[in-house]
């Protein structure tokens, strides 16, 4: 156990034995301090979209097929032009160094030796250099939360494109933060500086609330800010935190390489639509322009073939990571995702799905309640 300004840090590295994703939530919390695992459990407000995220993946339902002379699904795709063993990837998050020392260091392995993509954060506990570098090779995003300052954003992209990042994910959805009771609860303040902010000299944000972290963010975004940091970078820009087919369209109209369905986890407007309810609407205004790239709620095999078959090409997962990381470090991020996985085949199978196309091509039942 490190200790760093008195917050306790975990050191475990080790691979876990995992019933199911939800399962971690509970482990995680007897070993995160209090803080901690409050700003990265929680969501706004009654978190009622926190909730409405699980709950909205039993609007559909998977139709079993049999007879279909399958064995063995692959879970091998390619978005972006990136080859990649999984169809799961690791969100942005911030701050992982709350669950554990390494922080995105561990993740970047952990996510590198399952074949997949991971996204790093503006706000990481460890540098894009160090966390790319972590990554050895495997694939990487880099996800911008935008400040009015275009100094600090353009040091921050040079850094993004020397370190080797394929594309650059530009979040939209939080010009504000959202109101986290768990945080005022907790009096919550980031007890470990942020690498980039560090570097940068926009504060360490340690000693902060993610309010004051937030006031540093642009709180005005528009389409012309797409296409300036594709034109800065040369690199995809991939726009997080779209809801609606409007605001899709007016991304992909502006430059935007991919359109990224989210709503932060539950962690921003609150009485918002879970994620899943409308990804199949984005994705049929879209209709194969660009890559779909969906999170939120995401906890079972289940989940990542129902968003695929909605019209995702890649499909996020963050807090279950984040609590592998706190239990087991690098190898623990490989044990969720390789339970993920495992799910996935599974149901792939019941589903008569050889490939991660067939997926995409699968029907659901939709209900209506």
């Amino acid at each position: 156990m490190a200790i760093v300004n008195g917050y306790k840090q975990n050191e475990n590295e080790n691979s876990l034995d995992i019933l199911n994703l939800d399962q971690l939530e509970k482990q995680a919390k007897e070993i995160i301090p209090t803080g901690g695992f409050g700003y990265i459990s929680g969501g706004s407000e009654d978190e009622w979209t926190l909730r409405a995220n699980r709950q909205a993946f039993t609007h559909k339902q998977i139709v079993p097929r049999a007879l279909t002379n399958i064995e063995k699904p692959e879970l091998d795709t390619n978005v972006f032009g990136l080859p990649l063993k999984t169809p799961v990837f690791m969100v942005p998050a911030a701050a992982q160094g709350l669950a554990h020392v390494k922080g995105e260091v561990d993740t970047a392995k952990g996510v590198a030796a399952v074949g997949g993509l991971m996204a790093q954060s503006t706000y990481s506990s460890t540098s894009i250099a160090d966390t790319a570098a972590a990554g050895n090779g495997a694939p990487q995003f880099f996800q911008l939360y935008m400040s009015d300052d275009w100094d600090f954003n353009e040091a921050l992209l040079d850094e993004a494109k020397a370190a080797g990042v394929k594309g650059i994910i530009l979040t939209v959805d939080a010009t504000v933060d959202g109101y986290r009771e768990a945080d005022i609860i907790n009096n919550f303040q980031f007890p470990i500086p942020m690498a980039n902010l560090t570097k940068y000299s926009e504060g360490d944000g340690q000693g902060k609330g993610i309010a004051e972290i937030y006031a540093s963010a642009a709180q005005k975004i528009g389409p012309d800010d797409i296409a300036r940091i594709a034109d800065y970078t040369d690199l995809p820009v991939i726009v997080k935190g779209i809801e609606s087919p409007e605001d899709a369209l007016y991304a992909i109209g502006a430059g935007a390489a991919g359109i990224y369905v989210s709503n932060h986890g539950g962690r921003q407007l609150n009485g918002g639509p879970a994620s899943f309810d409308v990804l199949e609407d984005v994705a049929k205004a879209v209709n194969g322009k660009v890559p779909i790239i969906f999170d939120s709620g995401v906890r079972r095999g289940s989940d990542v073939f129902k968003a695929l078959a909605s019209g995702a090409d890649l499909v996020g997962i963050g807090r279950p990571v984040i609590y592998g990381l706190a239990l087991g470090g690098a190898e623990g991020v490989q044990s969720v995702f390789e339970h993920l996985d495992h799910e996935l085949e599974i149901i792939m199978q019941l589903a008569g799905t050889k490939t991660i196309e067939d997926v995409k091509k699968a029907k659901l039942l939709n209900l209506h309640y």
